[in-house]
């Protein structure tokens, strides 16, 4: 039984001044799915968001989705930033199931970077390729397509591909998720964190999970792209699988275990500092080398650095 602490604290600090606090609740568990360290409340629940794309990428697999290369499968698992890599991976997925962009349902975006959006935006405006579940959506069209399912109603929740990856996450987590609908229009799973966290963990090492994070790891630039944590974290920690999602949500996998964590006000700015600072806790970092800018984001007045996000806190084990 792990002692009651309370959850991490993430403190914006402008001027000098805290001028707002942030809350993050954390699960750890080990190998065997067991929680293992904790801050706040490792039971609350919370939504699996993009932190699933991990094992609905491997249900696709499992389903006959054959992406054409190891690139394509990482953009699959990944929340990409609209970079023209990530758009060429999106739309040779579809191709290489006979479909156009047409059949995506994602809504229509703009790229992440401010720069490429505003020239998206110029030449022709917001696209469904641009959308960071863009690769994901190709992926479950690509399934569909391998299965002779109809396309129209791969959203569905009662459609074959959903059924299945519903049936993956129920197994994985142990226990039904709550289903809900995700901001681009796939469902989404609610569960206890410590069940996310379990969830993550075996997914990604065990079956066609092991392939989806073994594309990730390889190509963490088509997860999600420049400037990103989830980039980043991967490109400099070896072992280490990272999915953050919308609301503030992250898993990550690494040699040992497993964890999820939840900004309690759905604020992402908030959760990069606990995320770098709990992995360094756990040694699954080998250096905080090329991640300060995520351990301690800095807060901007006038066009320039004035403060900084800071996160304290401790686990308990």
């Amino acid at each position: 039984m792990l002692e009651p602490v309370d959850p991490f604290v993430v403190e914006v600090v402008r001027s000098g001044v805290i001028e707002s606090v942030h809350l993050v609740d954390v699960a750890v568990v080990d190998e065997r799915g067991d929680l293992s360290a904790a801050a706040g409340e490792p039971d609350v629940v919370a939504a699996f968001r993009s932190s699933a794309k991990p094992v609905q990428a491997a249900v696709c697999l499992e389903e006959g989705w054959k992406p054409p290369g190891e690139p394509e499968l990482a953009v699959a698992c990944g929340s990409h930033s609209g970079e023209p890599v990530h758009v060429a991976a999106v739309r040779s997925t579809l191709a290489a199931a006979g479909l156009g962009e047409g059949a995506l349902r994602c809504p229509p975006a703009l790229p992440f970077e401010e720069d490429a959006a505003l020239a998206a935006a110029r030449a022709g405006g917001p696209a469904r390729t641009y959308h960071n579940c863009s690769g994901k959506h190709a992926a479950m069209l690509g399934a569909c397509a391998a299965r002779g399912w109809a396309l129209a109603s791969y959203l569905d929740p009662d459609s074959p591909l959903q059924s299945s990856i519903l049936a993956r996450v129920e197994s994985l987590l142990g226990a039904r998720p709550t289903v809900g609908v995700d901001g681009c229009g796939a469902p989404t799973f609610a569960a206890p964190l410590r069940l996310l966290a379990r969830a993550f963990g075996e997914g990604t090492a065990t079956g066609a999970g092991r392939r989806a994070a073994a594309a990730m790891r390889a190509h963490p630039f088509m997860v999600a792209g420049s400037g990103r944590s989830c980039t980043a974290l991967m490109e400099g920690a070896k072992g280490l699988v990272v999915k953050a999602g919308a609301e503030g949500i992250a898993c990550a996998a690494f040699p040992g275990g497993a964890l999820a964590l939840k900004v309690r006000d759905g604020a992402g700015r908030a959760r990069d500092p606990v995320l770098v600072r709990v992995l360094e806790d756990l040694g699954a970092l080998s250096s905080l080398a090329g991640l300060e800018a995520f351990a301690s984001p800095a807060v901007a007045g006038g066009g320039r650095p004035v403060g900084e996000l800071r996160a304290r806190g401790r686990l308990a084990r």
